[in-house]
């Protein structure tokens, strides 16, 4: 049986979490709302990190930043607890617990053993990161500056390894780091670490995946340079990569920054597609396409430098408005067949046509994102790519990706913008692969009596299960929906 992990309001009692007893007349806790630390120490919001929130209502009074009131919460009952439960808790980033016992002597044979005192800064944000520290008894907080205001981003304890990301990428370090209570630990130098990896790749493998977890932070993260460019702030997450807001140092120009998380840039196979996504978008200067400005390797991974769009994509503007009226959705299928059309006539297939791959900047302008799974024409890698919702019913059957399964894609997104739901009901992968395959989608107008005719042959055409009976490229499509203008 798992034992329940408290919030400090729940261990505390002290009634401002949100609906509590005491929120209204004192206020909500800060360590109950803010969400840039889900996550840490598998806490509800900063609930389990609550001594680095600034705020927080305890002993009877609201206490200052992290820094004022250390002191006091060492000595909380809570901060031992979560101390104490830490000791067996996250397993799979704890170094000393990743190591096999009859392993750790050999690996740990030879390192340097240190002392830090309780209060010491050891470690120091922007210096070169040239090694990285076992902990074998006490804890630390990690502390990112970021425009003059310390930022505290985690908390590292016993059997953790700390700043592995400066001494595996070779970037400076990304934050300050102090001890919290007086500290034992081992030495970590880049030396030790290439000896012991080119030996052992699975402890490679769990570094790597370490450092890609802990780049996805939601707290302030430091600002990186890549080549003339600059870093500064997440501002979207895939599930191989992270994007970063950036600015050209020189020009002072905004940009995207595409970064492939370091545990997948091991991988071959994602390595290429990700250098494929960049020499596609090279190769793309369209106004409905985003724009790709540099390419760069460094620090074990890669990053696409791209142009900054200011906006939503259609995903999130569905999420506010339901759904959108049919002459505005004319104006998005528009631009994104000009989009496929270019694409297309360059004998390149999206293959991740849908609401978040299409981005929708102000006055209604829109791009088409997202080249991650892109490819020739006729290639047959036997990867679907792309989301299952909107994947066309030959794919299922091992046929190769081609214009049409494109159009099948806008297809499906037209029909679920128009009436706010996808065509298909969602009871599990096999069963949607088998509607997709066996099933003609339900007519639109079923659902919005008053529809444009046009605009419902366009959706039941482009969503043929038939391959041979939709369009059969963008400009075919680009003939019914210009009928709408």
């Amino acid at each position: 049986m798992v034992l329940k992990k408290l919030n400090c309001w729940e261990y505390i009692k002290c009634g401002r979490e949100p609906g509590g007893q005491n929120a209204i007349e004192l206020g909500t806790c800060p360590a109950a709302m803010d969400k840039s630390y889900s996550g840490i120490n598998s806490g509800k919001y900063g609930g389990r990190f609550c001594w680095a929130v600034s705020g927080t209502f305890c002993d009877g009074e609201t206490q200052g930043t992290f820094a004022e009131k250390r002191d006091s919460c060492l000595n909380c009952g809570f901060y031992k607890l979560v101390r104490a439960e830490e000791g067996t808790a996250n397993l799979r980033t704890k170094f000393l617990r990743f190591v096999p016992l009859d392993r750790q002597r050999s690996m740990l044979d030879g390192l340097t053993y240190k002392h830090i005192k309780k209060g010491e800064r050891f470690l120091t944000q922007g210096e070169e990161g040239n090694s990285a520290y076992i902990i074998e008894r006490g804890s630390c907080i990690v502390i990112v500056e970021k425009d003059g205001i310390e930022h505290p981003v985690g908390h590292r304890g016993e059997g953790d390894i700390v700043d592995m990301m400066a001494l595996l990428t070779g970037e400076p370090r990304s934050a300050h780091v102090e001890a919290e209570t007086d500290m034992s630990v081992w030495v970590l130098d880049k030396d030790r670490l290439d000896h012991i990896s080119d030996k052992d790749h699975e402890l490679l493998d769990f570094f790597t995946e370490l450092v890609a977890e802990r780049f996805d932070s939601r707290r302030p993260t430091a600002d990186r340079t890549i080549g003339r460019y600059i870093a500064t702030d997440i501002i979207g997450r895939g599930g191989y990569s992270l994007v970063y807001k950036g600015v050209h140092e020189r020009l002072n120009m905004p940009v995207a920054i595409k970064m492939m998380r370091h545990d997948l840039a091991m991988r071959s196979e994602f390595l290429t597609t990700f250098r494929n996504e960049a020499e596609i978008i090279a190769e793309m200067n369209h106004e409905n396409i985003i724009r790709m400005y540099n390419f760069k390797e460094r620090f074990r991974t890669v990053f696409i430098i791209m142009e900054y769009l200011e906006g939503e994509n259609l995903r999130e503007l569905l999420q506010r408005l339901k759904t959108i009226p049919p002459m505005l959705t004319v104006n998005y299928l528009l631009q994104t067949c000009n989009a496929l059309a270019y694409a297309h006539n360059k004998n390149i297939v999206h293959r991740d046509i849908n609401p978040t791959n299409i981005f929708i900047q102000k006055n209604h302008r829109l791009k088409l994102i997202d080249f991650g799974v892109a490819c020739p024409v006729g290639t047959d890698d036997h990867f679907f790519g792309g989301a299952l919702h909107y994947l066309a019913p030959e794919l299922f059957d091992g046929e190769p990706a081609d214009r049409r399964s494109d159009i099948y894609a806008l297809g499906i997104t037209a029909y679920e913008i128009v009436t706010g739901k996808r065509p298909y009901p969602e009871e599990g992968a096999a069963a949607l692969m088998k509607m997709h395959r066996n099933q003609d989608i339900p007519d639109p107008i079923e659902v919005v009596p008053d529809l444009p005719e046009a605009l419902r042959r366009f959706i039941l055409t482009a969503c043929m299960r038939d391959p041979d009976k939709r369009y059969q490229d963008a400009d075919s499509a680009l003939e019914e929906l210009n009928k709408l203008k």
